[in-house]
């Protein structure tokens, strides 16, 4: 099943995501390489596709997962969650309509 994985940042938190990320992004590329990535990507904090400066204010990951507890462990060991740059995290089931 699907599960959509919603991540809120801490403030001030660019240095700390680009810190992370190869490893954030080395989670992701195996979740795609598996075929269980529908889409995952990050919130600019202003309207840009290349904030710059102004930084993120939290990811989206849908995936697909066994359960809501595989998904939820998964989501916690992610490495944005160890070094700080996520505050919050929810993961709830979701139903892909549209495509």
């Amino acid at each position: 099943m699907w599960y959509a994985v919603i991540s809120e940042d801490n403030d001030d938190s660019l240095t700390a995501r680009l810190g992370a990320r190869q490893a954030h992004l080395n989670r992701l590329t195996e979740l795609r390489d598996e075929g269980r990535l529908l889409v995952a990507g990050p919130h600019p904090a202003i309207d840009a596709e290349e904030p710059g400066s102004a930084g993120f204010t939290g990811s989206l990951v849908v995936a697909d997962f066994p359960s809501l507890e595989a998904a939820q462990k998964w989501a916690a060991k992610d490495p944005y969650m160890d070094s700080g740059v996520y505050r919050h995290v929810a993961v709830k089931p979701f139903k892909l309509a549209l495509p």
